[in-house]
C-alpha cells in the first residue's frame, strides 16, 4: 500500500479496523493519530491541543483492551499481504529506556541494569531490490526482570525461559510468505543460534545472518567435521570490491578493498537444545556461509570482516554479493529505532502506568515507519506528478511560502522543497533530504495550511 500523505487517511488505513472492545475506542485512535501524525516529537497535550482531546486520549490508553498488540496488529497484517517477490523482513531489538526515576510497575531492567523500560523487537518489511519500506511485518514489546535470575545448575538454566527466544516467536508471528512471495530474514549475530534455523525453516523463511560462533564445529563439502573459522581459513578468494568506508572516532575515511569467500557447509543440531528444538526433530541444516574479509588495512585500523549464514544458494561471485547487498540494507532497522526514540521522542512519555505506555509506544511505532518512508517516497518515484499524491493544500502553501516560489512539479521537487522548509540547504554537494528535514519541514507546513485555512473562513 502507498504512503498516504493526508494525514487522517493515513491514520484511518493503519488503525480504522483496530479490535479495542469499541468502535468508539478504535475511532478515537484514528482522531489522535491524525493528531499525532502532525507533531510527532510533542508531548500529548501539545499533539491534541484541547484539554477534552487530551482527556480522550487519556482515556482511551487506559483501557484493558486497548493493547500494544491491538494497535499494531491491522498494520501488521496490510505488511505481511505482500505481492510476488523477495521480500527483506530485517529483525533487530532496541532498548525503550525511561530512566531509573520513572517507578512504574510493569517496567524491566535496561541498559546497564540501572534504567527501567521495555525491549522491543521489530520486523520490519523491505524490499529486497528498490529499499522500499513497506511496513513491520511483526512486533513484541517485552520486559527484563527486575532481579535477575540467581546462579543455577545447567540442568535447571534449560528449563528457564531464555531472551533470545523472542526471535522465534517474532519469526512464527511474521509466518510464511503470501504465495508467489519470499521472505528473506536478515539478522546480526544475536539470531545466530539453531533454534532460530529451525523456526524459520518451519515457516518457509530464508535467511541472512551474521555469525557469532565462528569457533563451532559444522560439517564441510567433503564432510569432515571442522570449526567454521577454519573452514574460512582455506577458502579461495572469489573475487573482490572496493567499499567507502566514512570515517569516525576509531578510523579515518577511506577505500577498503574486500575479499569474498563462500562454501557449503552443513549445521548439525548442538548437543544441549531447547524443548522446541526437540519436538521439531531437525537433526542438522545445510546452508551456505559467506565471508567478506578486508585486506591490507591502514596501519592501526582493524579490518573490516563480515561472516554470513545463508540459506541462499551461493555459487558465484554475484550469488555472494547479492547475499552481502542484503546485509547491507540491515542499518535500516537502526535508522527506524531512530526514528521511533527521535523523531517520535518514544522515551520521552509522562504516562505513569505501564500499560498505557505499552500502548502509545505501539501507536508510535506505527508512527516512525511513516516517518522512515516519507524520505523513500521521492526517491522511489521522483518523477511522478505531485498532484497525484499530494493535497492540493499543501502544494499551494508550500509554494507561497517557499523563497524560490518556483512551480512545484514533481514529487521530488516537493519533497526537497519541504525539507528546504525545515533546514536541509539543498546545495548540490548535500545530496538527497534526510527524513528529520522532511519531517520538520512538514510540522511547519502543516501549522501554515492551518493558519491559510482558518484567515479563509468568514467571520459572522
Amino acid at each position: 500500500m502507498a504512503l498516504a500523505l493526508d494525514l487522517a487517511i493515513w491514520a484511518e488505513q493503519q488503525f480504522g479496523t483496530c479490535k479495542l472492545g469499541d468502535k468508539r475506542r478504535t475511532k478515537r485512535v484514528v482522531e489522535y493519530a491524525t493528531q499525532v501524525a502532525a507533531r510527532p516529537d510533542a508531548a500529548t497535550p501539545k499533539q491534541t491541543e484541547t484539554w477534552s482531546d487530551c482527556k480522550a486520549a487519556y482515556n482511551v490508553f487506559d483501557r484493558e483492551a486497548v493493547t500494544f498488540d491491538a494497535l499494531i496488529a491491522p498494520h501488521c497484517a496490510q505488511t505481511r499481504a505482500v505481492g510476488p517477490g523477495t521480500w527483506l523482513v530485517i529483525d533487530d531489538t532496541t532498548e525503550l529506556d525511561y530512566g531509573m526515576s520513572r517507578d512504574i510497575e510493569g517496567l524491566g531492567r535496561v541498559g546497564n541494569d540501572w534504567g527501567r523500560g521495555f525491549l522491543l523487537h521489530s520486523a520490519m518489511l523491505v524490499a529486497a531490490e528498490s529499499e522500499e519500506i513497506v511496513g513491520l511485518a511483526a512486533q513484541e514489546l517485552f520486559v527484563r526482570p527486575l532481579r535477575k535470575a540467581p546462579r543455577q545448575n545447567a540442568a535447571r538454566r534449560k528449563r528457564r525461559p531464555r531472551e533470545s527466544e523472542v526471535w522465534g516467536r517474532v519469526i512464527d508471528r511474521v509466518g510464511p510468505p503470501p504465495d508467489g512471495a519470499r521472505f528473506v530474514h536478515v539478522c546480526d549475530r544475536g539470531a545466530d543460534n539453531f533454534e532460530v534455523y529451525c523456526h524459520l525453516q518451519a515457516n518457509r523463511g530464508d535467511w541472512v545472518i551474521r555469525a557469532a560462533q565462528l569457533h563451532r564445529v559444522v560439517q564441510d563439502a567433503a564432510g569432515n567435521r571442522r570449526a567454521l573459522q577454519h573452514i574460512l581459513q582455506d577458502l579461495p578468494c572469489a573475487g573482490s570490491y572496493e567499499l567507502e568506508v566514512r570515517a569516525n572516532k576509531k578510523q579515518p575515511a577511506r577505500k577498503a578493498k574486500i575479499e569474498v569467500r563462500f562454501a557449503k557447509i552443513v549445521l548439525p543440531r548442538p548437543q544441549h537444545v531447547s524443548k522446541y528444538v526437540r519436538k521439531c526433530g531437525i537433526q542438522e541444516i545445510p546452508m551456505w556461509v559467506v565471508e567478506a574479509r578486508e585486506v591490507n588495512p591502514p596501519r592501526g585500523v582493524k579490518p573490516l570482516r563480515w561472516v554470513l549464514l545463508t540459506s541462499e544458494t551461493v555459487r558465484t561471485f554475484n550469488d555472494a554479493w547479492r547475499v552481502i547487498e542484503w546485509y547491507e540494507k540491515r542499518p535500516l532497522i537502526e535508522e527506524y529505532h531512530k526514528c521511533l526514540k527521535t523523531g517520535c521522542r518514544v522515551e520521552a512519555r509522562q504516562y505513569r502506568e505501564a500499560h498505557r505506555l505499552a500502548a502509545v509506544t505501539g501507536l508510535l511505532s506505527v508512527m516512525a515507519v511513516r516517518l522512515l518512508q516519507l524520505k523513500a517516497v521521492a526517491r522511489t518515484e521522483p518523477d511522478r506528478p505531485a498532484a497525484h499524491v499530494v493535497p492540493s493544500a499543501w502544494l499551494r502553501t508550500l509554494r507561497a511560502v517557499s523563497k524560490s516560489r518556483k512551480p512545484i512539479h514533481t514529487v521530488r521537487e516537493f519533497f526537497r522543497g519541504l525539507a528546504m522548509f525545515g533546514g536541509f540547504l539543498g546545495r548540490k554537494s548535500d545530496g538527497e533530504p534526510g527524513w528529520q528535514t522532511i519531517w520538520s519541514g512538514l510540522e511547519n507546513l502543516l501549522l501554515c495550511v492551518r493558519g491559510a485555512q482558518a484567515m479563509s473562513k468568514k467571520c459572522g
